[in-house]
């Protein structure tokens, strides 16, 4: 009989959700991309993956939601657990009915669509009532007002701020437990990268919602998230509360720019001493 009793996070002391362990992903049989990577995501937090462009931040997250298979990638180790069952060879479907649902990288808006069927398209999975959904989607709108303004007009004529904020009120509407949030920061200006992490933080702390999100920004997200995990080469690095991880010097030189060299490996910093407690 499987273990599904909720376990607790040794970086939080909050209940885990979703615990990553050990996990390697190789795509086409040959290419490793993810080697060894360890996270827990606990509920009600917001939980950064930070790291460069190539760092594996998109390939975690499309492992825990099993999107890989679309792109010829495999979990071949390790293990992925929401609320203590295996779920890495669940189908996608299942999962997003479980409560775990992955905004891409670049928004993927149905262009054809209004805003507002666009938002109803997250609803598809649910069967708790048009009155439920109708109530959903005024809570969405009432977190995106830019939305409810726009909510006739084509998804495709629409900016890339509001193009983001309708790909996650559209995952917001499934009623997710956690949302696997992919570079949200992705080609906007600053007042508007504010303005949608600014938005997580009300929907985590007004709905309760977990997010994980896979962030170039790191500075951005180190403001808005808990905790903290580095990625380099397909590798953690680093983790660690996120204003730890603002304070630290490593950290302030290579990721957030401060300091008298230029940006390079953590692992060419001798002063750095790799934690291996992920694979104990």
């Amino acid at each position: 009989m499987l273990d599904t009793a909720p376990s607790v996070s040794r970086e939080t002391g909050a209940e885990t959700l979703l615990e990553v362990n050990n996990v390697e992903v190789i795509y086409n049989h040959v290419i490793l991309v993810l080697k060894g990577v360890s996270l827990n995501v606990p509920k009600g937090g917001i939980t950064a993956l930070l790291g460069g462009n190539g760092a594996g931040k998109t390939t975690t997250l499309k492992a825990i939601s099993n999107l890989l298979h679309s792109e010829r990638g495999e979990v071949t180790k390790g293990s992925i657990k929401y609320k203590g069952e295996e779920v890495q060879d669940l189908d996608p479907a299942k999962l997003v009915k479980k409560g775990v649902i992955q905004v891409m990288e670049g928004r993927h808006c149905f262009e054809h669509l209004t805003v507002e069927e666009n938002l109803m398209t997250g609803a598809y999975t649910r069967n708790d009532g048009a009155g439920a959904v109708a109530a959903d989607l005024e809570m969405v709108y009432s977190y995106f007002p830019r939305l409810r303004e726009r909510r006739k007009s084509q998804a495709g004529y629409t900016s890339g701020g509001e193009q983001q904020m309708c790909a996650i009120g559209r995952a917001l509407m499934s009623r997710p437990e956690t949302i696997l949030l992919d570079e949200p920061s992705m080609g906007l200006a600053p007042q508007l990268v504010e303005q949608i992490f600014g938005i997580v933080k009300a929907v985590n702390e007004g709905e309760g919602v977990s997010f994980l999100l896979a962030e170039q920004n790191t500075n951005v997200a180190l403001r808005f998230a808990h905790y903290g995990y580095i990625l380099e080469s397909g590798r953690v690095v680093m983790d660690g509360p996120a204003a730890d991880l603002r304070e630290n010097p490593d950290v302030k030189e290579f990721y957030l720019g401060v300091g008298d060299e230029g940006r390079k490996s953590f692992r060419d910093v001798r002063s750095y001493r790799r934690r291996k407690r992920w694979l104990s």
